[in-house]
């Protein structure tokens, strides 16, 4: 199948986490011998901040690491749909896109466009911001993916699109996994940005105290972190490592004993069963997790068993001393949330999701070519 993706960018993940599932299906979509092409807009907002903080340097560092994936940069006013969308049998378009492109790519899609459309929602703008995602005309669309049931249910109640389904994050196999070290350069890592004060409460309450109060060797990393922060992590003896390419993050795990996943506020309080992509590549790279609460709704994990959950810094702190003083014990949590990644949480296992749902749409998915439209 030709298969035609809209995403904000594949090259860059700074403060881009889609960047990470995005190249992960987009890898597993080539493996399986499928035509894909991602379109993203020239210079958008995460190429660029990569840029300047980090230069052309780290733009080379993801082609080193990801030859088999070429990006399309695209400027929306120059944009032909009808040369981008030839031949096109599935058309992914990511909500982080101009209002524009979206009712421009549904409206080609019901004047001439001989393909299935959908449209994929990975974030908590539904909730946060539901006047901005009603804006987006998706009448042209077959249906959205959305990365967690409560957003899917959002969508069908509202209204905003006639089907929907559940299409979870996962973790990238070929990237993430455990990497031999035996030399551990300290006990805890934290992988994340700092944001829009969206988990500034948490992130205190759920590492940076607990590490301090226990005197553990720890690293943070992720951008966006403003003077404030940077002395709270000085302050708690924390060490800082800035941007790290999330194809590195499997090397760092290698080099720590346990890491933390701390959700933002909008998905722990909004919209349950949503973890976002972290906890699947921490669990796909074998370390230990501990996570701050999040309502596991979709029953995506064994609590207790793939990961640790605390309700709060001093659960945190007992955890991190149970685990750190007990390796093997720390050694089965790790192996059970590999086990289960490896399952159920893998970018293939979500591109046979995807493949399902295509069915479902009538597409006959070896060819691309649609057996019967129903609308």
């Amino acid at each position: 199948m030709r298969i035609v993706m809209f995403y904000h960018s594949i090259v860059s993940d700074w403060n881009h986490g889609n960047a990470h599932f995005l190249r992960g299906i987009a890898t597993e979509l080539l493996a399986r011998r499928h035509e894909v092409e991602v379109f993203e807009p020239k210079n958008g907002w995460s190429y660029r901040n990569l840029v300047r903080e980090e230069g052309e340097r780290a733009i080379r560092r993801f082609r080193r690491a990801f030859p088999q994936l070429k990006e399309s940069p695209y400027e929306l006013e120059g944009l032909s749909l009808d040369r981008t969308l030839e031949r096109a049998d599935l058309v992914i378009v990511h909500e982080w896109n101009d209002p524009e492109l979206v009712r421009r790519i549904g409206e080609h899609r019901r004047r001439r466009g001989n393909y299935t459309l959908l449209f994929h929602d990975t974030h908590h703008r539904s909730v946060t911001d539901a006047a901005a995602m009603a804006a987006y005309d998706l009448s042209g669309f077959d249906g959205v993916l959305a990365y967690g049931t409560p957003i899917r249910d959002i969508y069908l109640a509202r209204g905003w699109a006639k089907r929907a389904w559940v299409w979870h994050e996962a973790a990238d196999v070929r990237v993430f996994y455990p990497r031999s070290n035996r030399h551990k350069e300290g006990d805890v890592v934290w992988i994340g940005n700092w944001g829009d004060d969206e988990r500034t409460d948490e992130i205190r309450e759920f590492f940076i105290e607990p590490v301090q109060r226990l005197k553990l060797k720890a690293m943070v990393y992720g951008v966006r972190y403003p003077e404030k922060a940077l002395r709270l992590l000085e302050g708690a003896g924390i060490r800082y490592g800035g941007w790290l390419p999330n194809f590195e993050v499997p090397r760092v795990f290698s080099r720590y004993r346990v890491t933390l996943h701390i959700p933002r506020r909008p998905y722990a309080e909004s919209l349950p069963g949503i973890p976002t992509i972290r906890p699947f590549e921490a669990l796909a790279c074998g370390i230990p997790l501990i996570s701050a609460p999040w309502e596991d709704r979709d029953r995506l994990f064994s609590a207790g068993k793939d990961l640790r959950f605390a309700g709060d810094g001093a659960e945190t702190e007992d955890i991190l001393q149970e685990l750190l003083a007990h390796p093997q014990q720390a050694k089965s949590l790790a192996a059970h949330g590999l086990a289960c990644i490896m399952e159920h949480h893998t970018c293939g296992r979500r591109v046979d999701e995807l493949m399902a749902i295509c069915r479902e749409l009538g597409m006959n998915t070896v060819t691309g070519r649609e057996w019967e439209r129903g609308n």
